[in-house]
């Protein structure tokens, strides 16, 4: 007997199966909608990951055993700790079909625990080749039959994909990590949850995001309406796991700001329009009254006890249901949670428009529909969809109307916007005045084309360098930009603006020019003088809040630690350290009348 199966059996025979929890966040309603139960055997010893447990247990023949005291161990904790939500208990497709599985056994341990099959999602990993997919359907029915909710896990890692969403019609489908990794960074993997997200939206499945790490991965499947996430920038699987939805996820889930957090009228907030909601054991024919006493309302939220938004009740839907035979009769009692559209978009009033309108987009929705407006969760109001496509559309025209032409940056009159805004918010800033060294020399000599493609990459440059963080960048003119920051990663964002422009614009450049450091130009008086290549002066402030009162002030004291940069000739960062611009000098004239 091999040392792996002896420590096998002894789990199996004392029961050494530690039980580890890992919530499954709701990011949209800020609450815990469940928790995977994860197991593991004795500590420090061969078999202590999951990965190696059960691999031996499928070779020594032992997996339904070790799989009935693992459900077992993790149905018995999670009543044990109290936690709320559901429990996801993973379950292997061949063990459902072994016909040496004792059958009911799932039943009979939530009936002894006191746990009701409602909260206990089954999920099936998509990892195994099942080769009787007939039987597996006729089990998952039968699973689904005694009251229990389904989830098809690891999707898109295993074999049969979307032919097993379409045979099995999971209540959840959880994507595989591998599609998670770094989506942020991969065309082909943003695709696919997109994908997802619109086959979901379109047989009713929730879909759940596993194996978030990082921040710029929760912001991706946030932008396309992916709502459960799990992974360890949440938190990590543990014995303890939370209870709720505390402040410290929250800040987590804040990991950055929009750079256009202070333009209000580009969040959807704005667009709220508050009308009448009902609470969830509403009657139907109660809200059919409401729909007859006002013939303008085509929607009505549905709420549950703590206000929160739980479904949209359409007119339409059920105007055609009462029209059915029987339909008054069926319905006039039944709860509105039966006919309403369960999965509406929901979002907070400080969504930015675009992220809401890539939502609707792409995910299809009925564009004579309505959204849900909720603040902090609770329901504030509804916006009709025609009104938020025609508002970004003017937003975007006015926008548009004020952008430099060349690089497509906001011009001065949003920069000036986006400096006033934070002055009336009191909120404190930093801003950078960016401006290439040499360019008119540059200019003449590689001609007004090349002149044209180093100012486009400097604005590709400063882009690029500030992705990650929260900031406005505006083209002021010419070779001038402007970087207004909101976090206090200004500096570093600016050093690596010159590292990467010093870099990149060598390539406009010919050898020559490069080894000499530089070039021969005549100047504005016909003197030849020696020009070195292209160089960024960046000036750094910080404006204080009390003395500068609107944004000229700031643009002045930005265009004075700019003034200081430009004395030195190769590329230098000055952080000016005052906050205020300079007092006007006045000189005064000679007190002699000229006659």
């Amino acid at each position: 007997m091999t040392v792996q199966r002896k420590v096998l059996e002894y789990i199996l025979n004392n029961s050494e199966v530690t039980t580890l929890f890992q919530p499954i966040f709701d990011i949209n309603n800020q609450l815990i909608l469940g928790y995977e139960a994860l197991s593991r055997g004795p500590k420090n010893s061969p078999l202590e990951m999951p990965d190696k447990l059960f691999e031996i247990a499928h070779e020594q023949g032992l997996i339904s055993e070790l799989e009935l005291l693992c459900r077992s161990k993790a149905i018995e904790n999670f009543v044990r700790l109290n936690l709320q939500g559901k429990l996801f208990l993973n379950v292997s497709p061949k063990t459902l079909l072994d016909p040496c599985h004792p059958k009911g056994e799932t039943l009979h341990l939530i009936e002894h625990f006191g746990l009701s099959a409602k909260r206990v999602v089954i999920e099936v990993t998509e990892q195994e080749k099942v080769d009787d997919g007939f039987l597996l359907l006729k089990t998952i029915a039968h699973y689904r039959a005694l009251g229990f909710t389904i989830a098809i896990d690891d999707l898109g890692a295993g074999y049969s994909g979307l032919k097993q969403w379409s045979e099995l019609c999971p209540d959840f489908v959880k994507i595989d990590r591998y599609f998670i990794d770094y989506c942020d960074q991969s065309e082909v993997k943003k695709e696919f949850l997109k994908s997802i997200t619109v086959l979901a939206r379109a047989t009713n499945t929730a879909v759940i995001a596993e194996g978030i790490e990082r921040v710029e991965e929760l912001a991706l499947v946030k932008s396309l309406g992916i709502h459960y996430i799990q992974g360890f920038l949440l938190e990590r699987p543990s014995l303890q796991p939370s209870y709720d939805f505390n402040s410290e996820q929250l800040q987590t889930l804040n990991f950055t700001q929009s750079q256009e957090q202070f333009d209000k009228s580009m969040a959807i907030g704005w667009l709220a329009v508050a009308q009448e909601a009902i609470d969830s054991e509403t009657r139907c024919k109660d809200a059919h009254k409401v729909f007859e006493k006002n013939k303008s309302i085509i929607s009505i939220p549905v709420l549950n006890k703590e206000n929160q938004p739980v479904g949209l009740l359409h007119k339409d839907q059920l105007t055609e249901v009462f029209a059915a035979s029987y339909g008054h009769a069926l319905y006039d009692k039944r709860p509105v949670t039966e006919l309403m559209d369960k999965q509406p978009l929901i979002v907070d009033e400080n969504q930015i428009l675009d992220t809401v309108s890539q939502q609707i987009t792409e995910q299809g929705f009925d564009i004579r529909r309505h959204i849900v407006i909720t603040r902090e969760s609770r329901y504030l109001g509804l916006a009709p969809l025609r009104d938020i496509l025609k508002h970004i559309t003017e937003e975007k025209i006015r926008h548009a109307q004020h952008a430099n032409p060349l690089t497509m940056l906001p011009g001065n009159v949003a920069i000036n916007e986006a400096i006033e805004q934070r002055l009336r918010a009191q909120h404190k800033f930093s801003l950078a005045y960016i401006d290439l060294n040499h360019f008119k020399q540059f200019n003449d000599l590689y001609g007004y084309a090349s002149g044209d493609s180093v100012i486009k990459l400097l604005a590709d440059v400063t882009v690029q360098a500030c992705e990650n963080s929260a900031n406005f960048i505006g083209h002021i003119g010419g070779d001038d930009f402007m970087v207004v920051f909101d976090q206090n990663d200004a500096v570093n964002i600016c050093n690596m603006i010159i590292q990467q422009f010093e870099l990149q614009s060598r390539a406009f450049f010919t050898p020559e020019h490069i080894k000499s450091k530089g070039y021969w130009a005549t100047n504005r008086e016909g003197d030849k003088q020696f020009v070195p290549l292209l160089t960024l002066s960046i000036g750094l402030v910080e404006p204080d809040l009390q003395q500068c009162k609107n944004s000229h002030q700031v643009a002045a004291l930005a265009t004075d630690a700019k003034k200081e940069a430009k004395r030195y000739r190769h590329s230098y960062l000055f952080i000016c350290k005052r906050g205020s611009p300079a007092p006007a000098v006045i000189r005064f004239t000679s007190n002699k009348q000229v006659i």
